[in-house]
């Protein structure tokens, strides 16, 4: 339990600090003609947030082998909690590429607000690496013990097998289908007020997690997936980046062509969790 305890004070810890950081960054770099860099600049710390919150998570998941319900309570927490302290970054790159298909977004920002989830995204877990390293719970220093070493989540069960053929067309598919729901979702609640739009949306990332989370880890992002699940033991870069990055964006994709084409005939804008100028 004391384990428990460490992680969720660094979680909290972390946040704070990476909403200082934004705070900090947007006073200094803004009032200097800035504005842009002060976009990337909080593009960059909400993604490195966004990943040392779900590193951490993982590691109370399958290390500290927490309830199940526990964790998806965490989950939801943290999504709003990320909701809530984004302050327009996206966190994406998925939601980024559809960003800059409406236009909201020129697509020089588009690629540099995704070269900064890919930074960070390496940075946070060799952040965390570092941290767990010192061995400040029995869970870090287990973890340190065994080489940082985590398993794919990657699988099949029987029910699954059933319907499609082998783990990672199965893992595809369910990475595919949650990033088209949480799309979906995106899009089809912007209209609602943000005091209530977050928790909706943090209630279907929980729903998800718990629904695809033995079979995929349930990531639904690219970026986020480069941090938790790349480095894991069990399948091949190339089987990763089929599961990881090619099946979110055609989730995004479908999603986008069949509510805001085929059905509705125009596009919709959306917008992340807190609203963006076209940056």
């Amino acid at each position: 339990m004391s384990g428990v305890v460490v992680s969720l004070c660094l979680l909290v810890v972390f946040v704070l600090l990476c909403e200082l950081s934004r705070r900090i960054l947007t006073k200094l770099l803004a009032p200097r003609g800035l504005c842009l860099s002060a976009v990337y600049a909080v593009e960059l710390v909400s993604t490195l947030q966004l990943c040392i919150c779900n590193l951490e998570l993982r590691l109370l998941g399958e290390v500290g082998r927490l309830q199940p319900q526990f964790c998806l309570s965490l989950t939801y927490l943290a999504s709003v909690v990320h909701g809530l302290t984004f302050h327009g970054a996206l966190g994406n790159p998925c939601s980024t590429l559809e960003y800059t298909y409406r236009g909201r977004l020129t697509a020089r920002s588009g690629v540099l607000r995704m070269v900064c989830q890919f930074m960070a995204a390496s940075v946070a877990r060799t952040m965390l690496q570092g941290l767990w390293a010192l061995g400040l719970s029995d869970l870090h220093l287990r973890h340190t013990l065994q080489g940082f070493q985590c398993i794919s989540p990657i699988h099949t069960d029987t029910h699954t097998s059933l319907v499609l053929p082998g783990p990672l067309v199965t893992a595809a598919a369910v990475e595919l289908a949650g990033a088209f729901a949480m799309q979906t979702a995106f899009t089809h609640t912007h209209t609602m007020d943000q005091r209530y739009r977050v928790h909706a949306i943090a209630a279907l990332t929980a729903t998800l997690t718990y629904a695809g989370g033995k079979m995929t880890g349930a990531v639904f992002n690219p970026a986020l997936a480069l941090s938790t699940q790349f480095s894991c033991s069990g399948h091949s870069f190339l089987d990763y980046c089929l599961v990881y990055w090619l099946a979110p964006l055609l989730g995004m994709m479908c999603s986008v062509l069949l509510f805001d084409q085929m059905l509705s005939g125009r596009a919709s804008p959306y917008r992340p969790l807190l609203a963006n100028k076209r940056k």
